[in-house]
């Protein structure tokens, strides 16, 4: 069967489990519901090896392929954590927890890379083997870090991890890649600055620190 027939034929039950994610977000490692439904919806599967707890609350299956080679183990990768957000969208499926939505669509990349993982179980039309990671606390808390200090990459024998992002702007069924850094990244910082200070009146003779660290 042709890969986008099936998967086709999958998308209301992907469009189910994101709403359903959708519902009931939930903030950096305190993916607990999220990492349950994940586990539960991968055994249904018949994913080879479920493994929860990871990174605190990261969940790694792995499937493997059909051929007896054994290949590299390639890792495909989406995160689970909402945003501390106050829903307002009015939709059906909209948040059910006061204050916390997901509001950047990991919803979506957790059932995408189920919807994935549920073809690439049934149809094992590769070589090596998959490793289909879910990961918490994208959102400030680290938790791709955190799975790889719990020893993910080591315990899995993972050579490479590919991941991506849902981007509304872009004409549907087009997707976007380049090498290199593709987005910009939050971080934390501290500089030292010496003035000098004087008369509301007067700023010509001052040495504005605010200028200075602005520039």
């Amino acid at each position: 069967m042709a890969i986008r027939n099936r998967f086709s034929e999958l998308l209301p039950e992907i469009t189910a489990w994101r709403r359903d994610i959708h519902e009931n977000p939930e903030l950096l490692f305190e993916t607990h519901r999220t990492s349950q439904f994940v586990a539960d919806r991968l055994a249904e599967f018949g994913c080879d090896e479920i493994v929860t707890g990871i990174g605190r609350t990261g969940v790694v299956a792995l499937i493997k392929g059909r051929s007896d080679s054994k290949g590299k183990v390639v890792g495909l990768r989406a995160d689970m954590d909402a945003l501390p957000i106050e829903e307002a969208t009015g939709l059906p499926y909209a948040s059910k927890t006061p204050g916390v939505m997901h509001a950047c669509g990991h919803d979506g990349h957790t059932a995408m890379l189920l919807g994935a993982a549920k073809y690439l179980a049934e149809t094992r039309n590769f070589d090596g083997t998959v490793a289909v990671i879910f990961q918490p606390a994208e959102e400030g808390g680290g938790g791709g870090l955190e799975m790889c200090k719990d020893g993910m990459m080591e315990r899995f024998g993972i050579d490479e991890v590919y991941g991506m992002h849902n981007w509304p702007g872009r004409p549907i069924g087009t997707f976007a890649i380049r090498p290199g850094p593709f987005f910009a990244a939050t971080d934390t910082f501290e500089i030292v600055m010496e003035g000098k200070g004087g008369h509301a009146a007067k700023p010509n003779e001052t040495v504005d620190s605010i200028v200075m660290a602005a520039q």
